[in-house]
């Protein structure tokens, strides 16, 4: 008896679901307050003191990067899609190698704590840092969206509340909102209390988590069908009631054939599209850059690669078992009935699995409420990560280095409000930086507990999309340009930046993804708001044209620039980010 598929979850599996969350959520906040303890200085609030190993380092990135969108998602779209689904696995893991090849150990040579001080190095430190400020918050604060409406959506789903149903006296959508509510305040406390320190502890039981709950449903899946891959493929190609063998060849979500030849250009297009920015826009992210100012030396950086590498790699390979189970022992329709997006794959495949081999519905239950856990423990990884990141650069970037010191401070004289907050001790530039880092993280996830409640109607796939499209066209021109363009100017940076994000942004409004008739698979409209139909641009992820025009314009602005390049600053960075020396 499948009980997600059925509609309802039974007492055990709830009540199991409910004593793993509260058992997770007090380990991770206990493990926050120890961290926090040894959080004074601005190194440690931003960079963990620069203590982590190799190992550790390694563990935390894997953490950061594998998100929900990855474990939930990536499962589901290939037990929908097939083949084209893996793209996305392919897709993730193609990035990490470009992030690593890049700009990775270059940017943690470079920099200090932020992706703005690579940028600013050689630059005006001002028109730079509040670019590279406002691109990070607006990427983080996407990608904070689609994580905390997919946890209340989970949640929601876990405690088998559906529409006309209550949980507690609470109905779904109260439900939704109380998760989205309990995400945003852990995520608060995880960042305030602990810094780096904590949240990159809680990234790296996060990963441990993960890495044991895929494993543990690789093994059995792959026990199911005697360890014969071919023989999964084949019964999950059948069960997918998909004709022939398109389960398994390419064309059945992307790059499909059709009697349209406009259609077909365009929907190889939109594949083309979305590899790009899968590819290119991690790179560009900036809760998993500043990842790398975390380890005391280049050597440890290059260390906590590798083990990064070994782990994400070998999680994006399990979620072809995972996705392909799904496929076999759920069934595409199962999954498609119970979340279009297939995002319940996963959990699904979990109570599966469960009662097959751990004793009938108990064993279901069990597995379901552990597996609910693991996706519940990536979300609030790396909603913490993206609010670490975002309160850092607005503390750093933007207080410390763009309003300290400007007329702005001199005429607003607010000093006396962090002398009141610190209770006296922020009369150090040090600690008043800390502080308003701090002041930042409870602003950032008031306001995006506020925006994910209004936004829960919308598709979080175009969140992400939009996050990894905005990162690739502004962020990483930028970053590519100053570490390798002698020439490159502040206007360039910040024409690179405003560019690229505004050309994204606009592309995506203006996308069948927001706007128009487009229908989804089951014939119901798939754009967010379909009254309105202003979809002019044909591809539903910009990346194909945003990418090159952050390229263009960070050119344009660099060469109608009067700015003369200083040298002697570039040779600096160069040396600095290729060897190591004069690094923080």
């Amino acid at each position: 008896m499948n009980l997600l598929a059925a509609g309802g979850v039974d007492a055990t599996s709830r009540t199991l679901t409910i004593v793993l969350f509260v058992v997770l959520v007090a380990v991770t906040l206990f493990v926050t307050v120890m961290a926090g303890r040894k959080t004074s200085t601005a190194t440690d609030f931003y960079a963990g003191g620069r203590g982590f190993s190799g190992f550790q380092n390694g563990m935390a990135i894997g953490g950061d990067y594998m998100s929900a969108a990855s474990f939930l998602g990536i499962a589901g779209i290939i037990a929908l899609s097939g083949y084209d689904g893996f793209l996305y696995s392919i897709g993730f893991l193609v990035a990490w190698l470009i992030a690593l090849l890049l700009v990775a150990e270059l940017l943690r040579n470079s920099g200090k704590y932020t992706m703005a001080d690579v940028l600013a190095f050689r630059m005006r430190q001002r028109p730079v840092r509040t670019a590279a400020a406002v691109s990070t918050v607006t990427v983080s604060i996407f990608y904070l969206l689609a994580q905390m409406v997919g946890a209340g959506a989970l949640v929601a789903l876990l405690l088998g509340i559906g529409e006309n149903e209550t949980f507690l006296g609470m109905s779904a959508g109260a439900a939704k909102n109380l998760t989205i509510i309990l995400v945003g305040a852990l995520m608060i406390t995880y960042v305030v209390v602990g810094g780096m320190k904590g949240t990159t502890w809680v990234q790296i039981i996060k990963a441990v988590l993960l890495m044991v709950g895929a494993a543990l449903m690789t093994l059995l899946v792959l026990i199911a069908f005697g360890f014969n891959i071919s023989s999964l493929l084949g019964k999950a190609a059948e069960a997918s009631g998909k004709p022939g063998d398109s389960f398994l060849v390419p064309g059945l979500k992307y790059g499909v054939e059709s009697g349209d030849a406009f259609k077909t250009l365009m929907s190889k297009l939109d594949l083309l599209s979305l590899g790009l920015a899968l590819v290119l826009g991690t790179a560009g992210l900036p809760h998993i850059l500043i990842r790398f100012y975390t380890v005391p030396n280049a050597k440890t950086a290059r260390k906590s690669v590798l083990w990064a590498i070994g782990i994400i790699g070998t999680f994006y390979l399990m979620t072809l078992a995972l996705g392909f189970g799904a496929a076999e022992m759920v069934g595409s329709a199962a999954i498609a009935k119970q979340d279009k997006g297939g995002n319940t794959a996963a959990p699904q495949l979990a109570q599966a699995l469960g009662e097959r081999f751990l004793g009938g519905d108990v064993g279901g239950a069990v597995l379901l409420a552990l597996i609910a856990a693991v996706a519940f423990a990536t979300i609030l990884a790396v909603v913490a990560g993206l609010t670490l990141a975002s309160s850092s650069s607005l503390s750093h970037d933007l207080y410390a280095n763009v309003y300290r010191g400007s007329g702005l401070a001199k005429t607003l004289r607010l000093g006396w409000v962090f002398s009141l907050l610190g209770k006296g001790r922020t009369t150090n530039g040090e600690a008043r930086e800390v502080l308003v880092a701090r002041l930042a993280a409870v602003v950032i996830g008031i306001a995006a507990i506020v925006l994910a409640i209004f936004a829960q109607g919308l598709n979080v796939a175009f969140l992400v999309a939009l996050a990894f499209a905005v990162a690739a066209s502004g962020n990483l021109p930028a970053i590519l340009y100053s570490l390798f363009w002698k020439r490159f100017t502040t206007r360039g940076a910040t024409w690179a930046i405003y560019g690229g994000l505004l050309t994204a942004v606009i592309l995506v409004i203006c996308s069948p993804i927001v706007t128009g008739g487009k229908l989804d698979p089951a014939g119901k409209p798939a754009a967010l708001f379909p009254g309105v139909d202003i979809a002019w641009f044909p591809l539903e992820n910009p990346g194909l044209v945003s990418i090159p025009a952050g390229f263009f314009f960070g050119w344009l602005g660099t060469v109608l620039s009067r700015e003369k390049p200083d040298v002697e600053k570039y040779a600096e960075l160069e040396v600095r980010s290729l060897t190591g020396v004069g690094a923080h």
